[in-house]
């Protein structure tokens, strides 16, 4: 027969079996790869900690571990001073090796415009994205990760989609357009 202490060790073995390398590409998206890993062990500390604040309901417990992750790198960037501990890298700094030698200079060119359009964005802005984009978390789930409303968080989500186009294309601004004078007719 379970013990109760049995059972809750049962279910945090499960959550870090389910979640732990999901958990630990977020991090390391957002964090030097040296200390992704404490992070992500101080995040399943919280875990085991507030066991019975875990949602259990199918879901739902990744993106509070998001959440948990998220406010342990806060923290850790606090402590140490950084400014800008959020960015996340979408560069791939390993240099071409052999087999890529293939890549088109406009795909290789589309990279670098991208990355450096990235790093312009603020890191509001790149947390939002990276949220849609690389952990491909529905708007209520992103929400929750950031402590918003789901209507909020579309809201970011919308600005930093426009900020990186901005970025990606400056010279391609939207134009308001001018209203043409009425013409004036002439009664004969």
């Amino acid at each position: 027969m379970d013990t109760p202490a049995a059972a809750r060790e049962q279910r945090f073995r499960a959550l870090y079996a389910d979640h732990y390398d999901h958990v630990l590409r977020f991090v390391a998206r957002r964090s030097s790869p040296a200390s992704a890993e404490d992070v992500v062990a101080e995040a399943f500390l919280v875990a085991w900690r507030r066991l019975d604040d875990v949602p259990t309901r199918v879901g739902e417990a990744l993106p509070w571990l998001y959440a948990v992750a998220r406010n342990c790198l806060l923290n850790s960037a606090r402590a140490a001073g950084r400014q800008g501990a959020l960015a996340v890298r979408i560069a791939d700094t390993r240099p071409l090796d052999t087999h890529h030698a293939h890549l088109d200079t406009d795909h290789i060119a589309r990279r670098v415009d991208l990355a450096t359009a990235w790093q312009r964005l603020t890191d509001a802005d790149q947390e939002v994205l990276a949220l849609a984009i690389w952990e491909d978390l529905p708007s209520p789930a992103a929400a929750r990760v950031l402590g918003t409303t789901a209507a909020a968080y579309r809201l970011r989500l919308s600005r930093a989609r426009r900020a990186l186009r901005r970025h990606l294309d400056p010279t391609d601004t939207p134009v308001r357009a001018v209203p043409a004078p009425a013409l004036l007719k002439e009664n004969s």
